[in-house]
């Protein structure tokens, strides 16, 4: 292939963020969702573009992104309520009313934090900065009323800034966690200075916090990215950014409609589910969100609303070591020949790196990267786990079947690769090499997925069952089978994928590959200056 330089174009898509705002203020002001809300205390949390789904979509790309999903939370009655509509001129929407805990926001952390400076307790600490409010796992805190009610309490960390730490100690001001109720204002301090699940000490691990740092978790932002090189299409894909991205909880950078040298490969690929299990329950465990922005390093020009087309690369916690940027939303540019997308996300102390790279010779190569900033927990052992959902469409939805190679062959073969007929969950198994193909039984094309070096293995992790498995061959079940439904508070914390292994043929069928990949983090054992941890597979095309 020639060295010259690729050439990547980026169409906008979809609704732009003006336009979703206005379908949730047109919703608020008349009909019956404002009846509804009339005289209640309530928050408008995200509003976001929702496609229309498999089933619905042509098999050539996208029907228009015509719908919107409004989230509020009305906190006079503690519930949620859910608003699906249509983005055009009829103003037809609907809502339903649920009593769950989404996430929190920042507008909402924010408003936390106000109620924080009007207390007694806090006014002082905070005005003076003795303290810095940041945001602290769990997000929310479960407390549950006398009648069933669980109110909506935001958790807040208040950490003593490094060059105050020693004023703040004498005038007793501490690092803890508290609970507002955003419906009252109650604050709530716990004996141990934090929640059950969490914990905050004097002493913390991780990189320095970006105080003051805006995030982003609910936004539009998807694009058409095309790659050339010599004049000759390699790659064309629809992405959306996290904050845009769909699931439960959000999915990291999602890819759908993949696209390459003109055949499709895969109808959608993005990390659904995100969670974390600690040795002896010191902290948690957790189930993470996917879909909340932190800043990166990065320049270039907004192409399309949160993805920015960079000359050179765009770095991340991961490169620095620093919580800090200029940039809120999803990277794309060259580096070393290939196509790379990269936005680094935030769930409460965490870190995630959410990044593909695209080769000139079809290779798709997913990775995913986990750090964190100052707090208690991570100082103790733990287990990060990242689900991969691959739904492949090898030239087509349909005629697609699986095979899994190992070397030797398992007992009773001869072959080393073997067809996967029935849904059925597999283990990971190095020393027989093993991977898997998923190919089109018509033509033959077809993508290997390649285990990476640093996977890991389920039953091999520490903190195993936890991780529950390593991959998952499924036949697609729609939009119904984007997750497992657990929002990112949970219980419960594991990956319930096992439910969607029924016995259904896979042969000639429409496909889901689930990969989980899993990395240990000990920070006794830690190189100096290390930022952080990158882990995931190659997707490799045969036959193409």
């Amino acid at each position: 292939m020639s060295s010259q330089p690729l050439e990547i174009n980026i169409e906008p898509f979809g609704p732009d963020q003006k336009t979703l705002d206005s379908a949730a203020k047109r919703i608020q002001r008349g009909g019956p969702l404002a009846k509804r809300l009339k005289a209640c205390k309530y928050r408008l949390l995200s509003v976001v573009a929702i496609d229309c789904g498999k089933e619905r979509e042509p098999s050539d790309g996208p029907l228009p992104l015509d719908q919107f999903r409004a989230t509020f939370y009305d906190y006079t009655n503690e519930m949620a309520i859910v608003c699906e509509g249509r983005l055009d001129k009829s103003g037809e929407y609907d809502f339903r009313e649920r009593r769950y805990q989404p996430l929190p926001t920042n507008a909402e952390f924010d408003a936390a934090v106000a109620q924080l400076r009007k207390s007694t307790d806090f006014n002082r600490v905070l005005k003076d900065d003795f303290l810095i409010p940041y945001r602290p796992m769990p997000p929310l805190i479960a407390q549950e009323g006398a009648d069933g009610v669980v109110p909506r309490v935001v958790a807040v960390g208040l950490m003593p800034r490094a060059s105050t730490r020693a004023r703040a100690q004498q005038i007793g001001a501490s690092h803890e966690i508290v609970g507002v109720q955003m419906g009252s204002g109650e604050i709530t301090r716990f004996s141990n200075a934090a929640p059950r699940r969490a914990r905050a000490e004097a002493v913390g691990c991780g990189a320095p916090m970006g105080a003051g740092q805006q995030t982003i978790s609910s936004a539009a932002g998807q694009a058409w990215i095309t790659v050339t090189r010599n004049g000759e299409q390699l790659w064309r894909l629809l992405v959306v950014r996290p904050a845009a991205s769909s699931g439960t909880n959000g999915s990291g950078i999602e890819l759908r409609f993949v696209g390459y040298r003109g055949k499709r490969v895969l109808y959608r690929a993005h990390v659904p589910i995100l969670n974390v299990k600690y040795d002896s329950d010191a902290c948690g465990p957790f189930r993470d969100w996917q879909n909340e922005e932190g800043m990166i390093q990065a320049s270039g020009t907004e192409l399309a609303p949160g993805i920015l087309r960079c000359p050179q690369p765009a770095k991340t916690i991961f490169d620095t070591g620093s919580d800090t940027g200029n940039f809120l939303g999803m990277a794309v540019y060259e580096e070393n020949g290939e196509t790379v997308l990269v936005s680094e996300m935030e769930a409460g102390w965490y870190r995630y790196m959410s990044q593909w790279r695209l080769t000139d010779d079809g290779i798709i190569k997913p990775r995913f990267g986990f750090a964190a900033v100052e707090n208690s927990c991570v100082c103790n052992r733990h287990h990060h786990h990242v689900y991969w959902r691959f739904d492949f469409d090898i030239k087509s939805a349909g005629s697609n079947r699986v095979f899994e190679h190992n070397n030797p062959p398992l007992s009773g073969g001869t072959d080393n690769w073997r067809p996967l007929d029935f849904e059925v969950r597999r283990p990971r198994n190095a020393a027989r090499q093993r991977r898997w193909r998923v190919q089109n039984t018509q033509s033959n094309e077809a993508y290997l997925i390649v285990p990476g070096p640093n996977d890991g293995a389920a039953r091999l992790s520490p903190d195993w069952p936890f991780p529950r498995g390593d991959v998952w061959v499924v036949r697609a079940k729609r939009n119904a089978e984007y997750d497992d439904g657990v929002i990112a508070t949970g219980p419960p914390y594991e990956a319930g994928l096992d439910r969607f292994v029924s016995g259904e043929s896979i042969r000639d069928r429409d496909v889901v590959l689930w990969y989980a990949g899993h990395f240990t983090h000990d920070l006794t054992q830690e190189e100096p200056a290390t930022h952080g941890h990158i882990i995931g597979p190659d997707l490799v095309p045969q036959n193409w």
